[in-house]
């Protein structure tokens, strides 16, 4: 469907839009008695494609461990790491034993 001004129009093109650029939607909801505030509810909606959310940085699903298929390869990764930290500090403590051990002459 054309509009007069040579345009597109329709859901999918909005749709499309919508996702290539972002769409953002913020609010704030308070529930206050007596000029006491009872109950705040922040609302941040972020609608986008998910190329627009890793180039924006928001790719949180890549490290959550329930949506990552990958995720045996981030574990791998950490028990290589957490191997690399315990050397690093048997290291770290034999320097500072040899550091306090008397001296004999």
């Amino acid at each position: 469907m054309m509009e007069g001004h040579g345009r597109p129009s329709g859901l999918v093109d909005v749709l499309d839009r919508v996702l290539d650029k972002g769409l953002v939607i913020a609010g704030d909801i308070r529930v206050s008695l007596v000029d006491v505030e009872l109950l705040t509810i922040r609302i941040r909606l972020l609608i986008c494609s998910i190329d627009k959310a890793e180039q924006i940085g928001l790719d949180w699903w890549k490290f959550d461990r329930h949506l990552s298929p990958g995720k045996h390869v981030l574990s791998a990764e950490n028990n290589e790491l957490r191997k690399q930290v315990r050397v690093l500090e048997r290291q770290l403590a034999s320097m500072q034993r040899r550091r306090t051990a008397p001296v004999i002459k």
